[in-house]
């Protein structure tokens, strides 16, 4: 084999196509622009984004209004005040929680939060605590214990 009988896969080179050579060529009289107007003209170019002076869908939207999150944990909150429900020194689940009709379900992860008070001593399992809402439990007596949701 020698370097001057080397060629190209068949299929691998295309020609290109040659238009405005007369009608017998497949590409003629129009030059494959359909008719008129201005995009069958030469030096045609169109800017980006331009919808032929109807307001262009770019500037119809709202702008900088932030995202929303898709990973977002979406948390159900139970404050503190509704734990007084509770027998003293009983122990709070989410089980529990949720057929008082404190949370709406255990699919989503349960947090306590510190509004209101906590009278007597109770064992507090949930998903998140905030600080204060701790520290209010183990003033009163109290333990809390975080489980992970799933």
């Amino acid at each position: 084999m020698r370097q001057d009988e080397l060629s190209p896969a068949a299929g691998s080179r295309k020609a290109r196509k040659r238009i405005g050579r007369g009608d017998g060529s497949g590409h003629g009289s129009y030059s494959g622009k359909g008719c008129k107007g201005q995009k069958s003209r030469s030096g045609y170019r169109m800017r980006p984004g331009f919808e032929g002076g109807q307001l262009p869908l770019i500037q119809r939207l709202p702008r900088k209004r932030g995202f929303t999150n898709i990973f977002r944990t979406e948390y159900s909150i139970v404050t503190l005040g509704r734990l007084n429900a509770f027998d003293s020194g009983s122990e709070v689940t989410p089980e529990k929680m949720v057929s008082a009709g404190m949370a709406n379900s255990l699919k989503q992860p349960i947090k306590i939060l510190a509004n209101g008070e906590v009278d007597h001593p109770l064992v507090v399992k949930a998903n998140k605590f905030s600080q204060a809402a701790k520290a209010k439990i183990e003033a009163a007596g109290g333990r809390t214990e975080e489980i992970v949701h799933g």
